[in-house]
Formats: C-alpha cells, sequence, structure tokens
C-alpha cells in the first residue's frame, strides 16, 4: 500500500529555514507527480508545491514561491521541501501528497494519497 512519511518539521525564528522530506513507498513514485499541500490552524488545506514525475517541471502558490524549493529523488523515492526565509504565516502542518500518475501540469492533478503531515511552527 502507499505509504509516505514527512520528517524534518519543527520550531524555528522568522528568516529561518528548514528541510521537509518524505520517504514514498508501495508505487512507482518515479512515475507519479508529488507535491507539499499545508494547513494552518482555523484554515483549510492550501497548496505550497508540486513537482512532475521526472523533476523537471514544479509548481508554487505565489506565498512560497522565490522562497521555497521542492525536489525529489526518484533513486531513493524522496520529496523534498527547502523552506528559506520563513515567516510566521508559514505556521502550518505541512503533507507531503502522491498523484499516482504523471503529468506535465502538477499543479492541476487530483492528489489521492497522504501523509500524516508534520508540524511547521514559526515565532516571530
Amino acid at each position: 500500500q502507499v505509504q509516505l512519511v514527512e520528517s524534518g518539521g519543527g520550531l524555528v525564528q522568522a528568516g529561518a529555514s528548514l528541510r521537509l522530506s518524505c520517504a514514498a513507498s508501495g508505487y512507482r513514485f518515479s512515475e507519479s507527480d508529488m507535491a507539499w499541500f499545508r494547513q494552518a490552524p482555523g484554515k483549510e488545506r492550501e497548496f505550497a508545491a508540486a513537482i512532475n514525475w521526472s523533476g523537471d517541471v514544479t509548481s508554487y502558490a505565489a506565498s512560497v514561491r522565490g522562497r521555497f524549493t521542492v525536489s525529489r529523488d526518484n533513486a531513493k523515492n524522496t520529496l523534498s521541501l527547502q523552506m528559506n526565509g520563513l515567516k510566521p504565516e508559514d505556521t502550518a502542518i505541512y503533507y507531503c501528497a502522491a498523484a499516482l500518475f504523471g503529468s506535465n501540469r502538477p499543479e492541476n492533478v487530483y492528489y489521492e494519497s497522504w501523509g500524516q503531515g508534520t508540524q511547521v511552527t514559526v515565532s516571530s
């Protein structure tokens, strides 16, 4: 079965960096678009970043573009999110998601498998 396990969250001060990782198993990772979503307290889950199956197409929400970088290692079945210049408004639970198929528009696909999430807290 599909398993997605996030790690790397924590408590940091504004301006700091964090790198999230997602270890994937149980499906063909190298053929699947992947994404990061986040959910802040009292808010709905929102899209943060996505990467297509081959890694050559990425997409970002306007709120994180220029600060966050999504990447993948298909040899290691790992998805990453490098977060720089963190702001208090980035505080959320971050979820890794898998589409289970590949495309060239990873921001537009349906993500059907989800990890349990990792907490990121940014203090001011």
